[in-house]
């Protein structure tokens, strides 16, 4: 008896492409909120690094955004100009920046993350509450190993978060 023969795969069955359409989404979502402060997804990836884990050096921030420092420092730019961001020389190595929120850097980013989170709300509505958190914690993990391999042996650097943040024109996450 015949077996059929097994389907190629689609862009269905990768993983990859599953996590970008979705993410996709969410990103648009979250640049609309965040056009209306005149801020894009990479602006809001730095506020929330320096807010989730406190002062970092550019660098720290540029590895755990994922993003050549070099990209970074227009983005800093702005923060600083807007009174968001200060950017300081390390006392313990003057070749070095550190960051650190503002007071109006820390209230604009406790403004934002319940607004953030409200446009995320309907990208998994389709799913139960236990279903999001299941989905949530699957997400979280994969990334977490997906960093560890990405960073090799320079480590996550203690309790900063680790994201990828596309460091694009277009106001998106």
């Amino acid at each position: 008896m015949n077996q059929p023969e097994p389907r190629p795969p689609s862009l269905l069955d990768l993983p990859s492409y599953l996590t970008g359409q979705v993410s996709r989404y969410g990103r648009r979502r979250l640049a609309e909120v965040l056009a209306r402060e005149e801020l894009l997804l990479v602006h809001h990836a730095i506020l929330c690094a320096l807010g989730d884990a406190g002062p970092r050096s550019q660098q720290q921030v540029a590895d755990a955004l994922d993003l050549d420092k070099s990209h970074l420092v227009g983005r800093i730019d702005l923060l600083e100009e807007r009174g968001l961001v200060s950017r300081t020389r390390d006392p313990a190595d003057r070749r070095r920046h550190r960051l650190a929120l503002t007071p109006a850097g820390r209230r604009l980013l406790d403004r934002l993350r319940p607004v953030a989170a409200e446009s995320q709300r309907p990208l998994l509505a389709a799913l139960s509450a236990p279903e999001r958190e299941q989905l949530m914690s699957l997400l979280r993990r994969a990334l977490a190993a997906n960093d560890a391999a990405r960073l090799g042996d320079r480590g996550a650097d203690g309790d900063l978060p680790l994201h990828t943040a596309d460091d694009d024109e277009a106001p998106a996450l």
